[in-house]
């Protein structure tokens, strides 16, 4: 058939972008949306009946995810796309949703073209992909492969309330996860949430890899003195070698070209003016699509750290709080993108992508590509957040034109390869 036939309706996409980006937090600043949230269960009550609008069969899963399916002519694996609609606290409007609501408007196209596809279409909107206050984020695209333990049912919010205790069927989780051979491929559309598309005039990024994390916490204890009497070559100041552990991060990070690294919280003790600090801690995290570079600078960091404490006589603990390797995307789909979005005539790049998302973990059960639209100005978890309409289409269309292409073209598996 031909592509075009398949485009999106763009006032549909921007009228539901508009109703579904207004259901925030009143009392939150931005376009805020967390997790287990009234705004957030009414987004999803929204999301239900779209995709039932749509005429998807709709169902929600034990731990959460809204699942919509069109049948297919009886190939029993499904072609699944969809994101998420929770947002960061002071968030973007677009971060998330755009990948659900294009799966749903590519599944009304389809019902609207009367096009049948040879296997089921599954659009997904996961259950909290973004950080929470229970420090589990992708909650529902780690259920549907199996990966949410008892551990992390258990992890309390700040209110002792165990992440558990939020989901509606927290003892039927297991019930959530997709066989093996349920599903035949992911494609998730997303907002590039950085600069690079923008900057170089084009239209779609394909997502080659999803950056792993190394997050770590310094903690160092020096000495309190007088502020006042201590010679500055006799002090113990933890925060002075807080300061030095917040560079060596910077300096780390700029020393591959797709690698970040941040600092995100410093603390001291005890706080006063007039007495030198004699307690820090810092909160850092590095990123990058390169597995050798993340191994490496694991051990770097540590060696950095330690070297400054040591030469100020600060004690310093160092804990790593996860591991999160990257993860490629499966090459036979990217191609797959690749050439639909120049069969239509879209520009496009090959790129990693430094956020995480939930076909991070998808990428373990099935095929798995990312398509990436532009976002203004690079900016993303925060209220200026903005990708044109015409952008989201260029993408939905997109998404349409590969998922078209993945239910008769052979892929496969990054490990089949």
């Amino acid at each position: 058939m031909k592509l075009d036939r398949l485009a999106p309706d763009l006032e549909r996409l921007q009228a539901d972008l508009h109703e579904l980006s207004g259901l925030v937090e009143p009392d939150l600043d931005g376009w805020s949306r967390p997790v287990f949230s009234e705004s957030y269960r009414a987004a999803r009550e929204w999301v239900a009946r779209k995709m039932a609008d749509a005429g998807l069969q709709v169902h929600v899963d034990p731990v959460g995810n809204i699942v919509g399916t069109r049948e297919g002519r009886g190939v029993r694996a499904a072609l699944a796309t969809g994101s998420h609609t929770d947002t960061v606290r002071g968030g973007g409007r677009f971060d998330g949703i755009v990948g659900v609501l294009a799966g749903i408007e590519v599944a009304r196209r389809l019902r609207e073209t009367g096009t049948v596809l040879e296997h089921d279409l599954r659009v997904v909107d996961f259950l909290g992909e973004e950080p929470n206050d229970h420090g589990v984020s992708c909650i529902g695209s780690r259920a549907v492969v199996g990966a949410i333990s008892a551990d992390y049912l258990a992890m309390p919010d700040g209110k002792g309330v165990a992440l558990g205790e939020r989901l509606d069927s927290r003892d039927d989780i297991a019930a959530a996860r997709w066989a093996s051979d349920e599903v035949a491929g992911f494609v998730e559309l997303h907002v590039e949430q950085g600069p690079v598309l923008e900057r170089d005039g084009l239209q779609l990024g394909v997502v080659t890899a999803i950056a792993g994390i190394e997050r770590a916490v310094a903690t160092f204890h020096g000495r309190p003195d007088h502020a006042g009497t201590m010679p500055m070559g006799e002090r113990h100041d933890a925060l002075l070698t807080a300061a030095e552990a917040v560079l060596a991060v910077e300096q780390i990070g700029c020393s591959a070209p797709d690698a970040v690294a941040t600092v995100g919280r410093v603390e001291s003790l005890p706080g006063a003016l007039n007495i030198v600090p004699s307690w820090a801690r810092v909160w850092s995290e590095l990123r990058s699509a390169s597995t050798p570079w993340l191994d490496r600078v694991r051990g770097d960091l540590t060696a950095r750290i330690a070297d400054v404490a040591r030469a100020r006589g600060v004690d310093v603990e160092l804990d790593w709080l996860n591991d999160q390797p990257p993860v490629p995307t499966t090459r036979s789909v990217q191609d797959l993108i690749a050439s639909s979005a120049s069969s239509i005539g879209y520009s496009w790049r090959a790129m990693p992508s430094g956020a995480g998302h939930d076909a991070a973990h998808i990428a373990s059960l099935a095929p798995t590509g990312m398509i990436f639209i532009p976002s203004q100005g690079g900016r993303s978890h925060c209220p200026e957040e903005w990708t044109d309409v015409e952008a989201i289409g260029v993408g939905t269309h997109t998404l349409a034109a590969t998922l078209l292409a993945m239910d008769t073209a052979p892929f496969a598996r990054q490990e089949e390869q």
